[in-house]
C-alpha cells in the first residue's frame, strides 16, 4: 500500500527536484520500502497515472503476484514508475 500522502510527497519531489538520477537515488533512500522505476512515458504503453505534473507521469505497480502491473489502486501498490514526458515540437 502507497498512501496519498506519500504520492503527493513523490510528486512534489520530483516536481521541484526534476526527473534526474540524483532525484531517482534520492527517493529511494527516503522510500526504501518502495520499488522505483524511471522510463519514458511512451514506453508505458497504456493504463492512466495516478498523477500527472509538468515533464512526468506517475504510475503505480502491483507487485503482489509472479509479474508485475500497473495498478490504479493505491492500497495494491509495490512500486512506482516515474515515466518522464517529452516534450512534443
Amino acid at each position: 500500500m502507497i498512501a496519498e500522502e506519500r504520492l503527493d510527497q513523490i510528486t512534489e519531489v520530483v516536481r521541484r527536484a526534476g526527473l534526474i538520477a540524483e532525484t531517482i537515488g534520492a527517493l529511494r533512500e527516503a522510500f526504501a520500502d518502495l520499488h522505483f522505476t524511471h522510463c519514458s512515458d511512451d514506453d508505458i504503453g497504456f493504463g492512466q497515472p495516478v498523477r500527472a505534473a509538468d515533464g512526468f507521469n506517475l504510475y503505480l505497480v502491483d507487485g503482489r503476484e509472479h509479474c508485475l502491473v500497473l495498478t490504479n489502486d493505491p492500497a495494491n501498490a509495490t512500486g512506482v514508475v516515474l515515466a518522464e514526458v517529452e516534450e512534443e515540437d
